[in-house]
C-alpha cells in the first residue's frame, strides 16, 4: 500500500498548519519511516557477517536524509562528484563509499581517489588504463547480457551501457590482479523496482557461480558481492510488497552453501535507494485551476519538474485529496497537470479522486526517491522545498526552494571571448 498508514496518521493532522507555515509545494519525508525500514532491513541479513547497504544517494541526496543513513551504519553509493562530495561532507570515507559510475571522467576518477578514496566499481575493461593509479581494491560491475528483467526502467541487458559483458569479465580481473590489485569485489545492478524476491536471489546466485568461476581461473579471493539495489514497493494500493522475509531467506541459503563448500563465502552488499526512502515521502500541492474542455483538469502549483517519474515513465503516484475520501465525497475523474509547456505534466492521468475544490491539498505519495533528485528548470520552473517530518514529530526544512536568483546565478560570468 503506499505511503503508510503510521505516516499518514501522524502527517495529515498538521498538513494544513505545515501548508500555512512553509507554503506549497514541497516535498516531506518521513525520518521515522525510514529509519523502520532500515532496521529491518538490517534484521533480514543479520545472519550474515559484514552486510552492507550502500545507499544510493542518486534517489535522494540530501543531507538530512544522509545523516539517517549513516546513524543505521549504512555506506553510500554514489556516482558522480557531487554525490562523493555529499557523503565525505558527512565524515564518510574508504570502504564505506562505493564509486560506480559509468563514461567516467578524468575528474571522476581524481575525486574517488582524493580525500580518503572509496571503493573503485569500474563499469568497463577500457577504464583500466585511464585510472590515476593501480587501487590495492577494486571491484568491476557485471552486465551478463541476455537476462530477463522486470521492467522497463533498468532495460535489457544487452542494450545497456552499463557494465562489463560475460566474455570480457575474466580478463578485467586478470589485467587488475597483474597490475597489483589485491582484494576484489564483484558487483551487477539488475533491476528497478523489482517486487519479485526471486529475482533477487536469483541475482545473487548468478553472481556467486561468477565468483566461483572467476576465482577457480585466477586464484583469487572475493572479498564481497554487491547484488545492486532495484528492490521495489508498491506504488498502486494493489501491488504486492516485496517478501523481504523470503528473499532474505533464499539469498542467506545461498550464502551459507557457499561458504560451506568452499570455506568462507564473500560479504553479501547492495545499494537500495527507492527501497529506503522511495515510500517514505510524499509531494504535497494546491489545487490552484480547474478546466473543463475534452477532458477536466485539476491544475496544482507543483509540476514535473518537482516529480518527473509521471510524465518520463508513465508512472503511477497515488494521490490523496486530504480530507476527502472516496466513501463519502463524490468522485470525479480527471487528470491532475502542472503548468509546463509540455503535455506530458501530469501527475495523474484519468483518475478517480473526490471532487476537488481549488485550495484543496493533494498529497501524490511514494515520492521519497527519484522525485526531487529528478528535478529539472524547463520553462524557468523552480524546484520546491524539501522538509523532514522529524521522529520527534517536529517539521523542519532540510532544503529551501529555488528562487530566481539561482535560476539566473549561471549567467553572472566572467566575460570570455575566442577570437580567430
Amino acid at each position: 500500500m503506499p505511503m503508510s498508514e503510521n505516516f499518514k496518521k501522524r502527517l495529515f493532522p498538521i498538513l494544513q498548519d505545515i501548508k500555512a507555515h512553509f507554503g506549497t509545494p514541497f516535498h516531506i519525508y518521513d525520518e521515522a519511516g525510514i529509519i523502520e525500514t532500515g532496521h529491518a532491513l538490517k534484521e533480514a541479513f543479520s545472519a550474515r557477517a559484514g552486510f552492507m547497504e550502500y545507499y544510493a544517494v542518486k534517489a535522494l541526496p540530501n543531507p538530512a536524509i544522509m545523516a539517517i543513513m549513516k546513524n543505521l551504519g549504512f555506506g553510500f553509493d554514489c556516482s558522480s562528484i557531487a554525490e562523493l562530495m555529499l557523503s565525505r561532507g558527512l565524515g564518510v570515507t574508504g570502504e564505506d563509499i562505493i564509486f560506480t559510475s559509468n563514461n567516467t571522467t578524468p575528474a571522476d576518477f581524481a575525486a574517488a581517489f582524493s580525500d580518503g578514496g572509496c571503493i573503485i566499481n569500474l563499469d568497463d575493461i577500457s577504464l583500466i588504463p585511464k585510472l590515476p593509479r593501480i587501487p590495492e581494491r577494486i571491484c568491476f560491475r557485471y552486465n551478463p547480457g541476455a537476462r530477463r528483467t522486470g521492467n522497463d526502467i533498468i532495460g535489457n541487458p544487452v542494450e545497456a551501457k552499463y557494465g562489463v559483458s560475460h566474455d570480457q569479465i575474466i580478463e578485467a580481473y586478470r589485467r587488475m590482479k597483474q597490475l597489483g590489485a589485491t582484494r576484489f569485489g564483484l558487483h551487477t545492478m539488475l533491476a528497478s523496482n523489482e517486487r519479485n524476491h526471486i529475482y533477487m536471489v536469483e541475482t545473487a546466485q548468478m553472481l556467486l557461480d561468477l565468483a566461483r568461476w572467476i576465482s577457480a581461473e585466477l586464484g583469487i579471493r572475493f572479498e564481497f558481492i554487491n547484488i545492486g539495489g532495484g528492490l521495489g514497493i508498491p506504488y498502486r494500493p494493489e501491488d504486492i510488497p516485496l517478501d523481504l522475509a523470503a528473499m532474505a531467506r533464499g539469498i542467506n541459503h545461498l550464502f551459507d552453501a557457499y561458504a560451506e563448500k568452499h570455506g568462507y563465502a564473500p560479504k553479501l552488499c547492495m545499494e537500495s535507494g527507492r527501497y529506503m526512502t522511495g515510500p517514505h515521502g510524499v509531494l504535497v500541492t494546491e489545487a490552484i485551476n480547474y478546466k473543463d474542455i475534452y477532458r477536466k483538469y485539476i491544475g496544482v502549483d507543483a509540476c514535473m519538474s518537482a516529480l518527473m517519474r509521471p510524465g518520463i515513465y508513465g508512472a503511477y503516484h497515488h494521490i490523496d485529496v486530504l480530507g476527502k475520501y472516496p466513501q463519502k465525497f463524490p468522485m470525479e475523474r480527471v487528470d491532475v497537470v502542472g503548468s509546463l509547456c509540455e503535455n506530458n505534466d501530469k501527475f495523474a492521468v484519468d483518475r478517480f479522486l473526490p471532487k476537488i475544490d481549488m485550495g484543496d491539498i493533494l498529497v501524490i505519495h511514494d515520492t521519497g526517491a527519484h522525485g526531487h533528485a529528478m528535478g529539472f528548470n524547463y520553462n524557468g520552473k523552480l524546484r520546491p522545498q524539501e522538509l523532514l517530518l522529524t521522529k520527534n514529530g517536529s517539521v523542519e526544512r532540510i532544503r529551501r526552494e529555488e528562487t530566481l536568483a539561482d535560476y539566473f546565478a549561471t549567467l553572472t560570468f566572467e566575460k570570455d571571448v575566442m577570437t580567430f
